[in-house]
């Protein structure tokens, strides 16, 4: 046994059901913060066009896969569907906001937004190690399989 499938069976068969709550509030902040970029597609521009680094990229493309990666990446995290390679396509996104998007605005200003990356790149991290739980659409399609003929057979 690998250490990855080590790692999910030990969450697994450690995760309370509370947690599964934070992690759909999770989903709903990113898919939320995923339309709030849409509704403001030439700020987010501007902020990756400000920076030297993130500017080499393509600015469209970067873009647009921030807007796809909360938008679909927080729909997978709520329902508990993929919920650890949907952490892996936010976590880049979190580090990128975490270093260059914040980094201008200094720890202790007021109204930065530093503290809720910090906590979402924390709950990142957490729920890719600790799955999706046993509220969500992954354990339903563990647990529960079509009677007859049906695509998984348990």
């Amino acid at each position: 046994m690998n250490f990855i499938q080590r790692l999910e069976k030990w969450g697994d068969t450690h995760h309370p059901k509370w947690l599964d709550f934070i992690r759909i509030v999770l989903g709903i902040f990113l898919f939320l913060k995923g339309l709030e970029f849409v509704n403001n597609m030439d700020r987010l521009t501007s902020l990756i066009n400000s920076n030297g680094f993130m500017a080499a990229m393509s600015t469209g493309v970067l873009a647009h896969y921030v807007v796809f990666a909360h938008i679909i990446g927080g729909i997978l995290i709520s329902f508990g569907l993929l919920t650890r390679f949907a952490c892996v396509m936010q976590i880049p996104i979190l580090l990128g906001a975490l270093f260059f998007a914040n980094a201008n605005g200094g720890l202790f200003t007021p109204f930065t937004e530093i503290w809720m990356t910090i906590l979402v790149l924390l709950l990142l991290g957490f729920f890719l190690i600790e799955g999706s739980g046993p509220i969500s659409i992954d354990e339903y399609m563990k647990n529960h399989t079509e009677k007859e003929g049906g695509i998984l057979k348990k």
